[in-house]
């Protein structure tokens, strides 16, 4: 019998330079002996959207068609929550509802998903959840680096057939790139959408900066009113306007792999949900192929949906934006509540907000891209991506 040659491989040490070096997003890949494949799957070594997308769907995105350009390969999109929503859960908990049934159902034996550690309610702690309250007690987003990975020796070691993963794009990446290795009859994709992710330090000073009471903070979000929606221990929402930002403080807090992504949609997922294409309060559902409408198809009875819809034009919006976020430029509060309320109203909405994050982050990771690496910008941008930056005036 042939050994896999990953086997021989060992584990790169914690604290180790990454093979990716300061690009690496700590996908947890290099903590097993998959480190291996890194080369190939790491999704800042070895850029692959379009012939992944080809295993994982079938096809690769059409780039004659802007839609696709924006969202990825896709069967259907919908607005939706859940009628019964999920208690203490970030949105209704359609994420969680689709893992429990997964299990309920023995369609899987296993979800990788991420709780946090005793000490901390936002150091991520990736686990292999066997049971519906172990997928529960991971509900709400860990904003910061998360090695969801990490646990892929202890999957193919248990001897498990059938796994459902969650993550975001550059794990599901180098997933993508290793799944053939992983000894699954069968593997489920859940993906959420992901942009400027934070070390945990990161996240501190996140919180130091913007939130009026940064240690009782339970999560928070950047909303499609423009504002960022901190929720608090006694319940209480506390709202930042996006604009308010303390711009020139904070341009360091993002990791370098996010400001050099280009995969906010999650591409390679089987089913994604996020929630920047749908309406105020509601989330938004991309299903890419069978297996993922085989997974919304669990929970649809219980979801609460309606089509999509857009609404406004994000052009100016974005071409603005663009040098005011290179100068770093902050608005006073009076200044960025007046802007926010403005934008609200008139501002893109649905789909049109969702285009206006991607155009608005692409625009300044192609800008990072190109000051900080320019060696990498030709291979390591996507197509997709060069037709979206593409339309916009960039500052040298």
């Amino acid at each position: 019998m042939t050994v896999s040659p990953h086997k021989k491989a060992k584990a790169l040490k914690p604290g180790s330079r990454r093979p990716a070096k300061e690009l690496c997003s700590e996908c947890g890949l290099c903590d097993t002996y998959y480190v291996h494949y890194v080369k190939e799957a790491c999704a800042f070594l070895n850029q692959q959207i379009a012939e992944l997308e080809t295993v994982a769907h079938g096809r690769s995105r059409d780039l004659d068609n802007k839609d696709e350009w924006y969202f990825g390969v896709s069967q259907e999109m919908m607005a939706a929550r859940n009628s019964k929503p999920i208690e203490g859960a970030q949105w209704t908990g359609i994420v969680s509802a689709i893992a429990c049934e997964m299990l309920e159902q023995g369609l899987v034996e296993g979800v990788v998903c991420v709780q946090n550690t005793p000490e901390d309610r936002f150091q991520p702690m990736p686990v292999i959840a066997r049971t519906p309250q172990e997928v529960l007690a991971a509900k709400v987003n860990k904003p910061t680096l998360s090695p969801n990975l990490n646990v892929l020796e202890q999957i193919e070691q248990s001897g498990m057939k059938r796994l459902l993963v969650i993550g975001v794009g550059c794990q599901i990446q180098a997933l993508r790139a290793v799944e053939q290795e992983l000894g699954l009859e069968k593997l489920y994709v859940l993906g959420t959408p992901c942009v400027d992710n934070v070390s945990r330090q990161g996240l501190q000073k996140f919180l130091d900066t913007t939130s009026r009471s940064p240690e009782t903070v339970v999560h928070y979000e950047f909303m499609q009113d423009f504002r960022i929606h901190f929720k608090h221990e006694d319940g209480s929402i506390e709202k930042v306007p996006f604009f308010g930002l303390k711009t020139n403080q904070l341009k360091d807090v993002f990791a370098p792999s996010c400001m050099s992504c280009f995969d906010y949609v999650n591409s390679l997922a089987d089913l994604v949900v996020g929630y920047m294409g749908a309406p105020f309060g509601w989330q938004w559902i991309v299903v890419r192929n069978q297996t993922g409408k085989e997974m919304l198809n669990l929970v649809e009875d219980r979801l609460d949906t309606q089509p999509v819809m857009s609404q406004g034009d994000r052009t100016s919006a974005v071409q603005q934006s663009i040098p005011a976020y290179d100068k770093g430029v902050t608005l006073p509060m009076w200044a960025a509540k007046m802007m926010g309320v403005v934008i609200e109203r008139i501002g893109p909405k649905g789909l049109e907000y969702a285009r206006f994050s991607i155009d608005s982050h692409f625009t300044r990771n192609y800008i990072y891209l190109k000051r900080n690496y320019p060696q990498k910008l030709e291979q390591h941008v996507p197509d997709y991506a060069k037709k979206i930056v593409g339309q916009y005036k960039l500052p040298e």
